[in-house]
């Protein structure tokens, strides 16, 4: 179906989703490996209930694993899940997917090709009589925007709808929890944002706990409470998205929620001294060595004034910011700003470059470790 009509059909009216009884959910030291590959490392995270919690990571770090275990589609190794407080996944239970009141869904949407819209949707409800499955699952379609679809085919949708199609199969049965595996990664960037901001106020109304796997940052950010990020299996931090993108534990964090230029320094009397100047570093002993993270929108780019002299290799056009690329004297590899599109006047080659130490980040360096 034309984009058009997908953009269109992203702000049809719909009907208020049905409220859900919320639920915590609980990992408890959760461990888990494929043969002798660890994924999951001893790995502990609540989620509140009402909440949306995004668990954001690269690929590998055992985001999906995580949501499989909450599911009930994979045994953990060690641990526990609780849900309201109860073991549903350990050493003394393990209740089967059907009965866990969790909701997934899945990145494809998983939708059945030989099924009508409606029937796609009351396909979980086998608890119900077939009269009141239909009733709920084309209420769960009005909810969504899509009730005039209900006997069309999946084939017929768009990628947008059928990602609604999937959210009111998951949202009919009213589980206390809904995992959602990379909703929106299928999506046309268009329309990704009209769906991704749909979803979440739908979420919102029905007030589910809600826990959504995601690779990107800004995506976390647009959707999450609060944000639990992960590499190789393990906790890295987790909190609201201000305190990750302001407050990093590490050098990662920091590299996760923005591009950084990094520079390698020493402290010395409470400051690291780098080719763009001096940075503060009060909390770091003296002769410490340290990374030194400056985001490319910290960087300021002038034909004179105070800072290091530099030379523009590149500049590209971005539409809200202009992309360079500078070679400063005294490191060897050149560096990348953002800055909004057209504040450098063209022509310029021979600048200087300070940096705002607001968007300044101070690490110790991490010691290599077999």
């Amino acid at each position: 179906m034309p984009s058009t009509n997908s953009l269109k059909d992203a702000q049809s009216p719909r009907r208020s989703a049905g409220v859900t009884f919320a639920a915590g959910l609980s990992f408890e030291n959760i461990t888990h490996s494929y043969g002798d590959k660890p994924i999951l490392s001893d790995l502990s995270l609540t989620v509140e209930p009402g909440e949306v919690l995004c668990l954001l990571g690269p690929s590998g770090s055992g985001k999906t694993t995580l949501l499989r275990i909450a599911a009930g589609i994979e045994a953990q190794s060690a641990g526990r899940v609780l849900l309201n407080g109860r073991e549903i996944a350990g050493p003394d239970a393990f209740l089967p997917p059907e009965r866990r009141g969790v909701g997934l869904m899945f990145q494809d949407f998983a939708l059945f090709p030989h099924m009508t819209i409606v029937d796609n949707v009351r396909y979980g409800l086998t608890a119900l009589p077939k009269p009141e499955a239909r009733a709920e699952a084309l209420n769960a379609l009005e909810r969504v925007g899509l009730a005039d679809y209900a006997e069309d085919y999946p084939h017929r949708l768009s990628g947008g709808q059928q990602q609604r199609v999937a959210l009111a199969r998951a949202l009919a049965p009213r589980p206390a929890v809904l995992l959602m595996d990379e909703p929106f990664s299928g999506l046309d960037s268009r329309l990704k944002d009209a769906i991704r901001a749909d979803t979440l106020s739908i979420l919102r109304e029905a007030r589910v706990t809600a826990i959504v796997v995601t690779h990107d940052a800004e995506e976390a950010m647009r959707m999450a409470d609060r944000i639990a990020l992960l590499k190789d299996g393990r906790l890295v931090q987790v909190g609201p998205s201000e305190i990750l993108y302001r407050n990093p534990a590490n050098l990662f964090a920091a590299s996760f929620f923005s591009e950084v230029n990094l520079f390698e320094g020493v402290v010395l009397r409470g400051q690291v001294e780098t080719p763009l100047g001096a940075i503060a570093a009060p909390d770091l002993a003296d002769n410490k060595t340290v990374d030194v993270a400056l985001r490319l929108s910290g960087l300021k780019i002038a034909a004179e004034g105070e800072g290091a002299a530099a030379r523009i290799l590149s500049r590209r056009f971005l539409g809200v910011v202009d992309m360079f690329t500078l070679a400063v004297e005294g490191l060897d590899e050149p560096i990348r700003a953002r800055i909004r599109a057209d504040e450098v006047p063209h022509g310029l080659r021979d600048v200087v470059v300070s940096m705002n130490e607001r968007d300044t980040l101070v690490f110790e360096k991490a010691i290599k470790t077999d």
